[in-house]
């Protein structure tokens, strides 16, 4: 089941990209939308420039280049080279073929390889490629210097910004989105069988009505039971998900979940209570609060206050117990 959400987010991405820059776009307007987006990607409009700019050929563009560098990834790529034999095989329609061939190396070219698109580094290659062919001689030190923030397209006198970063925005929120929903399912899974097991099998029940959206009232009626029974559960949950199950598996989504999480929740006390429990905090409780807050890890907590995993661990089960118990109030 993750691995098929997973490829259908994808697919549903892939399918976004078709129809709102190729999909029904003449062949010559659908091409120049590709080197429009894979051109607004900052990182690989800087590189282009600098290479042109210090290339015995100045008077070449930016869009050549990248043109050539999208050329040479369809001549030689075996992934873009598999996808061209599937569309064949899915359609005999021309004008779609090009349609779904332009969608699928924009999604290809926007895919993130160590915090950089996956296009840069094929420009990278082919710069390589073209230095050891004579066409040009470019300190790599001088790759990355900035020439120019625009470019002029030959059948406009207005400058066109090519600092748009929209494409690999939609991607990365795409992936990221993708990322959560598998991780989200796969603890979702092994939370409930551990409260069904361990705890309660209506505390699983809840749990997975709760993360539907339901209302504490709505779960009270959906299970038939009183509504102080529900709340009981909501706490017996969170004490379990923090103190028990999260610790070992992922504390911060399942504290999400229950938004009771330090980060983005403030362990679910309002401005008044958190202050209250901040000024309670030891100096070195708050510098655990601190570095919990800033993703720092249990092992590098423990390393910093000269302390044992498990002693941080317990003093976070305090903590947060101490935040229930504030919260219930």
């Amino acid at each position: 089941p993750t691995q098929l959400s997973i490829a259908t987010g994808a697919i549903d991405f892939l399918y976004r990209i078709l129809l709102s820059r190729y999909l029904g776009v003449p062949p010559e307007k659908a091409y120049r939308n590709l080197i429009g987006r894979l051109g607004g990607l900052v990182v690989l409009r800087q590189k282009i420039l600098a290479w042109v700019s210090l290339s015995r050929d100045r008077q070449r563009t930016a869009v050549e280049v990248l043109q050539e560098v999208i050329q040479e990834m369809l001549n030689s790529d075996r992934y873009l080279q598999q996808q061209v034999a599937w569309i064949a095989e899915c359609t005999s329609d021309r004008r779609l073929r090009n349609s779904l061939l332009l969608a699928s190396v924009e999604e290809y070219c926007l895919r993130p390889i160590r915090n950089q698109p996956l296009l840069v580094y094929r420009f990278v290659n082919y710069l390589r490629r073209s230095q050891r062919g004579g066409l040009t001689q470019v300190p790599a030190g001088d790759w990355v210097r900035l020439v120019s923030e625009q470019v002029l397209p030959d059948d406009t006198d207005e400058p066109l910004s090519l600092l748009d970063e929209q494409a690999m925005s939609e991607y990365q929120e795409n992936q990221a989105w993708e990322d959560r929903q598998a991780q989200r399912q796969t603890v979702q899974q092994e939370f409930e069988n551990y409260l069904a097991t361990e705890v309660d099998p209506l505390a699983s029940q809840w749990l997975r009505l709760y993360l539907q959206g339901r209302s504490q009232e709505a779960i009270a009626e959906a299970l038939n039971v009183p509504i102080k029974q529900i709340y009981r559960l909501r706490e017996k949950v969170s004490y379990h998900a923090i103190r028990v199950f999260a610790v070992k598996q992922a504390p911060e989504l399942v504290a999400s979940w229950l938004e009771t999480s330090l980060q983005e929740h403030s362990l679910g006390l309002t401005p008044s209570q958190w202050e209250q429990y901040w000024q309670n905090l030891t100096p070195v409780q708050r510098q655990l609060i601190d570095s919990l807050k800033a993703g720092k890890s249990v092992e590098t907590i423990a390393s910093e206050l000269k302390l044992k995993t498990n002693q941080v661990i317990g003093e976070w089960s305090k903590l947060y117990l101490a935040a229930q118990s504030l919260r219930n109030q």
